[in-house]
């Protein structure tokens, strides 16, 4: 490309990162990372109605946990700032005022209650489009004058003309075109001498060079206006891409009523943040073949608009589920050693200490049987603590009267074996099942029960190794006790 990629992420500060404005972020990121250009944070903060105090800051934090660094923002600065839009109302008064006086904009002095009889009226009518009557278009110079001074309430209407084509080309959804008839006289300064989105977005785009526009498919219905600000700025248009909605299973929109939405709410849960970017990137893309898996670099690389699809991505929590279980599977026992440390800090066993040895063979017995961090916890809470209670459906299958008896045998193998290893476990279970003419099964069930509470885990001498000897022997008496059948 000859001319440098810039493009933006540039989200309002409503209150937390949705989803969806992550994957829009993810798609400039990669698409600039891929391009050798430039990635842009802008906050589009001039709808104080509904501007949400710490927002911003929410925003900027989820982007960097999630790893997307961006070139220029409003907490790093830059050649084109400020990067907040609140602080740049000046520039958006110039320009709009710059469109008054080639006739491509207009002051409208109309009250609220004429607008309302205007809009009831056209609904009336059954008019395809409720638009505004172009009624202060004509307005003098004299009129608009005396109208200011007396301190009328104003806005400046962006002069649409009629019987217009207008057509640009999206890259992922080919050719557009809206006819102009459709196109109301949008607001670009509101009354309380903010702009709308309108306005202040395609003047920023145009001041900081911004090449391509990336952006939800729900904007599409916008660009038409956008392409009209362009043209009558004469400007360059930079190119678009519209990216498909994000969908719950039963195909509509993703939204906060049918589950999480914001990006912090998947962080909280343990949601591993290589994982969502992952399976955030596969939300309308891919790069052409099977493959699900993928590092952020990985995808820099394979990423193309090309390959971004037109058709509604659904938000699949089961897949997410999976690429959380595997991402967490390829990490280091290292790595996951200080991120269990991190969660035991978080839960019931905070006071207790344990060794990181011990710490690295949970790690090792339990890699494959969870998708979360914290599972390394909440699924073998017994290699933290004694069982308080034991399974009743293992109790009645495999806890038999003369289980005591066998399990006292292997006691006083053990007992007997300094520090014993996995295998040293191993051959006295089968030394007892051969004494007693019994399948290894019929020992092991009840053993693991005794030990943990449970009928499943992890192997049954990994179990028993990071116990210890002391503890496996403490737990079987405890169980024999505990445990009453007739």
């Amino acid at each position: 490309m000859d001319k440098l990629l810039r493009v933006r992420f540039a989200p309002s500060p409503t209150g937390y990162l949705h989803v969806g404005g992550l994957r829009t972020a993810l798609y400039n990121y990669l698409f600039a990372r891929k391009n050798n250009g430039k990635f842009i944070l802008r906050i589009e903060d001039t709808d104080r109605n509904r501007y949400v105090e710490g927002a911003v800051e929410n925003l900027i934090n989820s982007l960097k946990w999630a790893g997307l660094d961006y070139d220029e923002g409003p907490d790093i600065g830059g050649v084109y700032g400020p990067y907040m839009q609140s602080q740049r109302l000046n520039i958006y008064k110039q320009y709009a005022k710059e469109l008054i006086n080639i006739g491509n904009a207009y002051y409208c002095f109309c009250s609220q209650e004429r607008l309302q009889k205007l809009r009831e009226e056209q609904e009336k009518q059954k008019l395809p489009q409720v638009k505004y009557d172009k009624h202060c278009l004509n307005l003098t110079t004299e009129e608009i004058e005396k109208k200011i001074k007396d301190k009328l309430p104003f806005v400046i209407r962006l002069n649409v003309k009629p019987n217009q084509k207008i057509i640009f080309n999206d890259i992922i959804r080919g050719q557009v075109e809206f006819d102009s008839n459709n196109i109301d006289d949008q607001i670009l300064i509101k009354s309380d001498d903010y702009p709308t989105y309108h306005l202040a977005n395609v003047v920023d785009d145009h001041l900081m060079k911004i090449s391509h526009v990336i952006r939800g498919e729900e904007w599409l219905s916008s660009t038409p206006k956008h392409v009209i600000l362009y043209d009558a700025f004469g400007w360059e248009r930079p190119k678009f891409a519209h990216l498909p909605l994000l969908l719950n299973p039963d195909k509509s929109k993703l939204s906060k009523r049918q589950g999480d939405v914001a990006v912090e709410d998947y962080r909280d849960k343990g949601y591993l943040k290589e994982a969502l970017i992952n399976f955030v990137a596969l939300l309308g893309w891919n790069a052409g073949d099977d493959r699900e898996f993928y590092y952020l670099n990985e995808l820099i690389e394979a990423f193309s608009l090309e390959r971004v699809n037109k058709s509604g991505a659904v938000f699949d929590i089961v897949k997410l589920n999976s690429l959380n279980a595997e991402h967490l599977r390829r990490k280091s026992n290292g790595e996951l050693l200080q991120m269990l440390k991190t969660e035991l800090i978080k839960s019931e066993f905070a006071d207790l200490s344990f060794s990181d040895e011990r710490l690295l063979l949970i790690i090792e017995a339990m890699k494959e049987r969870v998708s979360f961090v914290h599972e390394f916890i909440s699924n073998c809470k017994y290699f933290y603590k004694e069982p308080e209670e034991y399974e009743l459906k293992s109790i009645e299958k495999n806890w038999k009267p003369e289980t005591p008896d066998h399990l006292r045998k292997f006691i006083n193998l053990i007992a007997q074996i300094n520090n014993p290893s996995k295998q040293d476990y191993e051959n006295a279970l089968t030394k007892v099942a051969e004494e007693l003419n019994l399948g290894k099964g019929k020992l092991i069930h009840p053993l693991r029960l005794a030990v943990s509470g449970q009928s499943t885990g992890p192997g049954m001498f990994d179990l028993l190794y990071i116990l210890g000897k002391e503890e496996v022997i403490k737990r079987i008496e405890k169980a024999i006790e505990s445990i009453n059948v007739k």
